[in-house]
């Protein structure tokens, strides 16, 4: 159990790391002295060793939460000016830094899928109980269509270039607004996260009302395995950025706002490369006479590989708190 005693002791590095990382925050780097530079390092190191030893006391769990905010940012601020000017930094981010990213930060995302999967399910129930709910939510044009079980994507065949370019563009806007309206203490990532659930659950049960499941669901399955993900991945950093506003914890408000919205940043950065390849697949393979099968194992198959992804990456120490 950690003493009153240990914690007196070890608090004003904790002091002194946060006032010097203050200063850069104000000034930059190169602000600092030489020795100052090589105390931010010690520190650094030093504090990472306390924060392993707080996790070992459940009664400090307050305080490991607050180490651990401290470390992400004195980690960031050491690493981020090299970073900049190494391109290898790049790959290291989407095969290393994502993928620990979005661990760090799965509470969020999961009540980012609940949502999401709650609003598909009412939607659903609400369209299987009066049909006409669905023409309040699609219109009467693709109603028809669903009608006279036609399928409201061949045009996308014929224009396959200049679609995958709008339905990425139109997938990174919902992805970045539902991110941005975190700011809002959350009221509005939660309504495009339950609005776009919704909408899936709405158009689900129309398309199984009128015998069309098969067809919808092979044309959504190769690209919806990503794309679906990194919307709700996207919901997720909204919530964690609505998160740091409301509950700043033993931060100052400020900070945790900071803080909180570096680690959104870099979910939602995550979510470009998902959105590019999910939109290609939309665009030249989605809409396509491909058989059913062969979409829908291709379907199993990028979802796996987007799990393995998200979760094989080794697991970050008390050193590398990024």
């Amino acid at each position: 159990m950690i003493s009153t005693r240990w914690l007196d002791a070890r608090r004003p590095y904790w002091t002194r790391l946060e006032q010097l990382l203050d200063e850069t925050s104000r000034h930059g780097l190169k602000s600092l002295t030489r020795h100052q530079l090589q105390e931010l390092g010690l520190l650094y190191r030093q504090i990472g060793s306390d924060l392993a030893a707080l996790r070992e006391d459940p009664a400090s769990a307050h305080f490991a939460d607050y180490i651990q905010r401290l470390l992400a940012r004195a980690h960031h601020t050491i690493y981020s000016s090299a970073d900049r000017q190494n391109p290898a930094a790049v790959f290291g981010f989407f095969a290393v830094t994502y993928p620990r990213a979005f661990r760090q930060n799965l509470v969020p995302c999961v009540v980012s899928l609940v949502i999401f999967l709650g609003a598909a399910a009412a939607g659903a129930a609400l369209t299987y109980r009066d049909p006409e709910f669905k023409t309040k939510v699609l219109g009467p044009a693709m109603v028809d269509t669903i009608d006279r079980r036609e399928m409201w994507t061949h045009s996308i065949v014929a224009i396959k270039p200049i679609a995958s370019s709008q339905i990425m563009t139109n997938n990174m806007s919902v992805a970045l607004t539902t991110f941005a309206a975190g700011i809002t203490g959350g009221a509005g990532t939660i309504y495009m996260i339950a609005f776009n659930g919704m909408l899936l659950g709405v158009i689900g049960m129309a398309c199984a009302l009128s015998g069309m499941s098969v067809p919808l669901w092979s044309f959504v399955a190769p690209h919806g395995v990503l794309e679906l993900p990194a919307i709700v991945i996207a919901g997720g950093a909204g919530l964690r950025l609505a998160q740091g506003l409301l509950f700043p914890g033993l931060l100052p408000r400020r900070q945790s706002v900071s803080l909180a919205g570096s680690e959104a940043v870099k979910l939602v950065l995550g979510c470009i490369p998902i959105l590019v390849i999910a939109g290609i697949i939309e665009a030249f393979v989605s809409p396509t006479d491909l058989a059913v099968s062969l979409k829908f194992g291709m379907a199993a198959g990028l979802f796996v590989l987007l799990v393995v992804y998200l979760f094989s990456t080794p697991a970050r120490t008390a050193e590398d708190p990024s």
